[in-house]
């Protein structure tokens, strides 16, 4: 009798991109051998290093999910042994049909590795800027978090310790002038974010035109940006703690984004009430 177990499913890059950056959106595991990974410049926005061949213990981010996609460079064997390692009772697993290189082909988002910056794929990166955030400084931990390195450290501290912060605590100061990642004309940071690594897709670019209307105060950019700056104004009056802020402000930028994601498909979704 032949006991194999099956073959892991596959997941297309078409049914997993537009996903990404939403709660929706499974965990991708990296599990390019470790030359493969080395040699290319990218990674899936959001995603999870795990070399399985080193013997590297299972990240804590692995545990916790219900959805996991592995990925290596053609989705041939090594994503298939991932896939099969990341199988659980609890959790769904699958590997990505054609791997990061059909994912490239695609208008799919990537993001750059900036070892400069800290953000290699595999460590954690440490990131500070001033106290007392309002919109940028909430907005880009956000897209971070999301998109770049889900385990992204964030903090807060008076505006003139930024940088001594940052050289004593390896962290990466932003927002602020004189900083890797600041404000340009008419940019603000959350665009400069973008910018820096090569995050593009036309849900992001609608959302930074939001976030910069709101920052800059340039709310004839689009007609979501004066709600950003009320809502943000009052979690601020609301909440004197920063970290605190950070963390009940993510879910309106998960709703923000998601209401994006969804008006630049051409599916805007009206509320248009009318009583009896």
């Amino acid at each position: 009798m032949d006991t194999a177990s099956p073959q892991p499913s596959s997941t297309s890059s078409a049914a997993s991109s537009r996903l990404v950056g939403t709660p929706d959106a499974p965990l991708f595991v990296d599990v390019r051998e470790a030359a493969d990974f080395a040699a290319s410049d990218y990674f899936i926005p959001g995603a999870i290093r795990w070399d399985f061949d080193a013997n590297q213990p299972e990240p804590p981010e692995i545990k916790s999910a219900t959805n996991a996609v592995a990925y290596c460079v053609k989705g041939l064997h090594v994503g298939i042994t991932g896939a099969e390692k990341l199988s659980a009772p609890n959790r769904d697993a699958s590997f990505l049909e054609g791997g990061l290189r059909q994912w490239m082909e695609t208008d799919a988002p990537r993001v750059k590795k900036r070892p400069d910056l800290g953000v290699t794929g595999e460590s954690v990166s440490r990131w500070v800027t001033r106290a007392r955030p309002k919109i940028d400084r909430i907005a880009c931990p956000w897209l971070v978090r999301r998109f770049i390195d889900p385990r992204a450290e964030f903090f807060y501290v008076p505006t003139a310790e930024v940088f001594a912060f940052a050289r004593a605590n390896n962290a990466v100061a932003y927002d602020i002038p004189g900083a890797p990642i600041e404000h340009a004309g008419p940019l603000c940071s959350f665009d400069n974010f973008l910018r820096a690594f090569e995050l593009t897709s036309p849900a992001l670019e609608r959302m930074a035109t939001i976030v910069r209307g709101a920052d800059t105060d340039a709310l004839n950019l689009a007609p979501q940006s004066a709600g950003l700056l009320a809502i943000s104004l009052g979690f601020s009056k609301n909440i004197p703690d920063d970290h605190t802020m950070l963390e009940a402000m993510m879910p309106v930028y998960d709703a923000l984004y998601r209401w994006v994601l969804d008006a630049v498909e051409a599916t805007d979704e009206k509320h248009n009430w009318k009583p009896a």
